[in-house]
């Protein structure tokens, strides 16, 4: 792409930019969105109108389906292959009862027949498999009415619903909404969001106002955001579910610990408490602000060599299991506990960054 945007005319690069810049097409998901979803809708009508097929508006109607609610590479491929097996599935099941009802003509079996089958695809249609398991009972329907269409009807709906997801994958590849980008640059923000939270820990601002508060209920939101995004993820940079399990803990145990820090700091009031933490701590405090900073850059731009700059504060076993006498002592206890998990989640980051800085 960059070599490609290099070639390019100064005025092209600067119209396309929005279209070739990851970031901006992450913040413009949803307009990209929209305008790929009326372009193919277009495409579908042009197209089984200009060539005059009968039923064409089910082409239009699985253009819908298939990529009408789902704005990512990943789900867009994965609802595609779904609904495909589903259509086969329906139409076979579908054309076999239009064909026994035009042979047999007991309006009655055909009905039972379609009950009973509808109801094997209802079984399978909770848990694993379940959008294939109902899309082929909707499609039996679909090609077979109640067991009167015609047997072409049956075969041109069937053909109209594979033209829909021809379609529908061909303009998700035309300009695809990677679900990667935005667990990237919502990770980035994560990250900026607990360096505020932790600068306003060690500068002594409240932990309990609504800008405290909000940052924390952000997190929190970011958290689920986050965790509905890696199924996609995984399939479209191929890093697994572990790895990204292993960063998502990473996270939660830095949100987790930064709550415990909020609460057992040194009171603000008493100063002198104040100042012992702030220069018992000097170096750890500098530490965290830069690593969590350097990965939310890392992240946002896709510049990750400082991703393998290692730590310079280490906290060793020894320092981590050493007893605790005082408040203090458990507040740096905890301190070095975050040092070790956020370069942990730095570790893991760089070590997945070839996959997910596409």
């Amino acid at each position: 792409m960059t070599s490609f945007s290099t070639r390019m005319p100064p005025f092209a690069r600067r119209l396309l930019r929005p279209l070739l810049d990851p970031y901006r097409r992450y913040r413009h998901a949803k307009l990209i969105h929209a305008v790929r979803v009326s372009l193919g809708l277009l495409a579908t009508i042009l197209l089984t109108t200009g060539i005059n097929l009968p039923h064409g508006e089910w082409a239009s109607v699985t253009m819908l389906v298939v990529i009408g609610g789902l704005q990512h590479h990943g789900n867009i491929g994965k609802k595609a292959v779904e609904r495909a097996y589903g259509t086969l599935i329906g139409a076979s099941v579908g054309l076999l009862l239009v064909a026994q009802q035009a042979y047999l003509g007991q309006p009655l079996l055909t009905y039972l027949l379609m009950s009973v089958v509808c109801g094997f695809f209802s079984y399978h249609a909770i848990g694993k498999g379940g959008y294939t398991a109902l899309l082929s009972a909707i499609t039996v329907f679909i090609v077979a009415g109640h067991g009167d269409n015609p047997l072409s009807d049956g075969l041109w709906r069937t053909v109209d619903i594979l033209i829909g997801i021809a379609l529908a994958l061909a303009f998700s590849f035309a300009l695809p909404l990677y679900a990667v980008y935005s667990w990237r640059y919502n990770l980035a923000s994560a990250l900026r969001d607990c360096a505020a939270i932790y600068n306003r820990i060690i500068s002594g601002q409240s932990v309990t106002d609504d800008e405290h508060l909000k940052l924390l209920s952000r997190l929190n939101a970011a958290m689920v955001q986050l965790r509905s995004l890696m199924p996609s993820v995984s399939k479209e940079v191929r890093i697994s579910m572990t790895e990204l399990d292993a960063i998502q803990r990473h996270l939660r145990m830095c949100i987790s610990t930064l709550e415990i820090l909020g609460n057992t700091r040194p009171d603000p009031r008493d100063e002198q408490a104040m100042a012992r933490m702030q220069a018992g701590l000097k170096a750890e405090h500098r530490q965290i602000r830069v690593q969590l900073i350097g990965m939310a850059r890392a992240l946002k731009s896709g510049v990750t060599e400082r991703l393998e700059r290692p730590s310079h504060v280490h906290a060793s076993e020894t320092t981590l299991e050493a007893p605790v006498h005082s408040a203090l002592d458990g507040y740096r206890l905890l301190t070095l506990q975050l040092v070790a998990n956020i370069d942990a989640m730095r570790q893991r980051l760089a070590k997945t960054a070839s996959h997910w800085k596409i």
